[in-house]
């Protein structure tokens, strides 16, 4: 454990002018708050902090990143309050403790909303200040160093999925490799132990057997390049056991496959060179085809860049080969870190806000549009995980998206407003669907319209968590207005059902009795069935007393009209008179099919056609199964037939449909497209007829259409 003057040692080491009593005071502070607290290892508590703050001054963080790790638990496990810190340490540094801390006092139903919330919390917090996220890291990378000594194997193993699915991703995207990289190897270690340890064996053994082969490459490249005249570093290492496994996983093969297990890294002056010693190492050796990435003119979305490029290289090996300045290899190792590390000669830390921030951005786009934290953690992994691709606006401006992006995708990266009102999208100057996928180079113009709004069906096939955050709005408040109309003509309704005048006035004191507030509220939870009409009429009604119903009213709707002294007509024979009978929709049978009657509780005689699969499902029960057949001297109503229909897309095809039907006597009373391509569509329709003869006449006159491509009648749809 760092003892107090030690720590204070290592941040002089990179900042002479530390304010060493602050440092000093918080140290106290936070062993004096902890106390006699202990972790699950037995270690005191204080450790936890001590080792986070060690781990800042290790990137040479600034003061108040650790004295913001020294103080990050005290609020959550301690009497210590945020006002307090304030008043003893500043409010930069309380501002900071605020953003770290966890909010367990959070009443939450589930242990997965408690992770969204409080993920939500950490990218509110950390968009505000980046140093939150740093600290966050290092206090879960000591976590998961001593995760072992957790005695639940279910809780460990649920710590290092959380790891891997948020932690692993933040501390890609900020550039932090070493984070990353330790917080995937431990992770696995505990999810995959077994895939870890093979694994870790074979990288044993091989090291064994090519004994030197590192210094071998390095010495060798070296050597050739020692002609060029550039100043330059060659360093070499092993890749992660992690990276292995997922490359194993991502390209389906073995071990024994792998070939470019070590990577090589050639650190120069300037930009110049860096091209200048790939051209070089083109020159000597053979490429990869494939395997050459140019980060330096288009960085990853954490600001990285380098030159990477894989060539059958010194030993007859496979090897991967990055290029970059003295720069870009501190912003590789530390990220966004590298711009709070404190830097002899500067004011303070350099605080920019580039492109490697524009993700954090996105994030926050999505905070404000996911209702629910959990549906937030869902958009953000979809963010953080995905591998990018990079296309252009028609004014030449550079827009990153995850692979697989689409136009709508791109149309929410330029912003919010123009993925709302887009219609349609260009690729290089050709129209296309919009759920065309992006390919790198592509040059993108979106086709907007302010009357426009998101369709439902963009939610398909967006990938990017921010354009289906927006899209699921857009729905929501769709839905909320549709609500909110319904529900006041429902409740309008019934005041008018008991001849009572709708007055708005009232309503406005039931709302704490309905949990509601506002009364556009209240109309939603009428209109979306939360909450009763009549029950709200009542409250807002107390004096009304229920008019008595009269005994032939005893139903929702009153009997159809009955010619004196006759009973009505059934179209079925077989079935006692007045039995209650309906016809069944999964096959919709039609005078001139043969039938059969199921008895179902409560609701009669179902008439199904003898063919319907659906009959199997009661095999088991015949004496449920009724032998009927049609009155056709009874029967004059008009029976439902549903027909599957396949018309090419042209205009007026819809018409001409509707035409042909009506001229053949029929009457459509539903229409639904269930698939809809460029040259055709594929629709169910529903017919009143008479009888299967009818029916007959109707798809004969459908089939002489000629935007009819096939027609044919529905069964079991």
């Amino acid at each position: 454990m760092l003892r107090q003057y030690e720590l204070v040692e290592r941040i002089k080491s990179y900042d002479p002018d530390v304010d060493e009593d602050l440092v000093n005071r918080a140290y106290v502070y936070a062993m004096k708050k902890h106390g006699s607290q202990q972790r699950a290892s037995g270690d005191p508590y204080f450790s936890h902090p001590l080792e986070v703050a060690g781990i800042l001054t290790d990137m040479k963080l600034d003061a108040a990143s650790v004295i913001t790790a020294l103080l990050h638990d005290t609020v959550e496990d301690t009497d210590a309050t945020i006002e307090e810190i304030e008043r003893l340490f500043g409010r930069d540094i309380a501002r900071l403790v605020d953003g770290v801390t966890k909010l367990t006092k959070i009443e939450l139903q589930n242990p997965e909303s408690k992770q969204a919330e409080n993920f939500r919390k950490l990218v509110l917090a950390m968009s505000e200040d980046i140093r939150v996220l740093l600290v966050k890291l290092a206090d879960r990378l000591h976590n998961m160093r001593t995760i072992q000594h957790i005695p639940k194997p279910e809780k460990q193993r649920r710590i290092a999925l959380e790891t891997l699915e948020i932690y692993v991703p933040l501390a890609e995207r900020i550039g932090i490799r070493s984070f990353k990289e330790e917080l995937e190897d431990i992770a696995f270690g505990v999810l995959n132990p077994e895939a870890r340890e093979s694994i870790t064996t074979r990288l044993n053994f091989l090291r064994t057997e090519g004994e030197g082969i590192v210094e071998k490459v390095i010495s060798r490249l070296n050597k050739d390049l020692e002609d060029t005249g550039v100043e330059l570093e060659v360093t070499g290492r092993e890749k992660t056991p992690y990276s292995i496994w997922r490359k194993m996983q991502r390209n389906n093969i073995s071990f024994e496959q792998l070939s470019d297990i070590m990577a090589f890294r050639c650190v120069v002056p300037t930009v110049t060179d860096c091209y200048h010693v790939l051209g070089v190492i083109h020159g000597k050796y053979p490429t990869v085809p494939g395997r050459f990435k140019d980060y330096i003119s288009l960085p990853k979305t954490n600001g990285y860049r380098s030159l990477h490029t894989t060539v059958i290289g010194p030993e007859s090996q496979r090897v991967e080969i990055q290029i970059r300045t003295r720069q870009m290899h501190e912003e590789a190792e530390l990220g966004v870190a590298a711009h709070w590390a404190y830097k002899e000669g500067s004011s303070g830390p350099s605080r920019t806000d580039g492109k490697q921030y524009r993700w954090l951005r996105e994030l926050m786009d999505i905070v404000e549009n996911a209702p629910k934290a959990e549906e937030f953690l869902e958009h953000t992994k979809l963010e953080l995980y995905q591998d990018r691709v990079f296309c252009f606006t028609p004014q030449g401006d550079l827009i990153e998206l995850p692979n697989s992006a689409t136009p709508v995708d791109f149309a929410y990266a330029v912003h919010s407003q123009v993925g709302d009102h887009c219609t349609g999208a260009k690729i290089n100057g050709r129209i296309v669907p919009l759920n065309t996928k992006l390919n790198n180079g592509d040059q993108v113009e979106i086709v907007t319209n302010k009357n426009s709004g998101p369709s439902p069906n963009w939610e398909r096939f967006v990938i990017t968590g921010k354009a289906r955050a927006r899209i699921r709005r857009f729905v929501r408040l769709q839905q909320r207005e549709q609500y909110e109309s319904l529900g006041k003509a429902m409740l309008q309704k019934v005041y008018k059902q008991e001849e009572h005048n709708f007055q708005e006035k009232p309503l406005n004191k039931l709302l704490k009795q309905f949990r509601v507030d506002a009364l556009a509220d209240l109309y939603a939870g009428i209109g979306s069935g939360h909450i009763q009409a009549r029950e709200v009429f009542k409250a807002a009604v107390p004096e009304f007393k229920a008019k008595p119903t009269p005994k032939k009213m005893t139903g929702l709707a009153s009997p159809a009209p009955k010619k004196k002294g006759k009973s009505q007509p059934m179209p079925i024979k077989g079935l006692i008179p007045g039995m209650a009978l309906h016809f069944a929709r999964c096959c919709h049978p039609l005078p001139g099919d043969k039938i059969v009657g199921i008895v179902t509780t409560g609701k009669g005689v179902t008439i199904h056609t003898v063919d319907c699969d659906t009959l199997e499902s009661f095999a088991d029960t015949p004496e449920r199964w009724l032998d009927i057949s049609w009155d056709e001297d009874n029967d004059n109503e008009a029976h439902t037939a549903r027909l599957h229909i396949i018309v090419t897309n042209e205009p007026g095809a819809l018409g001409t449909i509707s035409t042909v039907i009506g001229l053949a006597k029929g009457n459509i009373t539903n229409l639904k497209i269930i698939n809809r391509e460029m040259d055709f569509y594929e629709m169910l329709i529903d017919v009143f007829v008479k009888d299967t003869k009818h029916l007959e006449q109707v798809m004969s006159a459908l089939r002489a259409a000629s935007e009819v491509t096939s027609v044919q009648r529905a069964k079991g749809r």
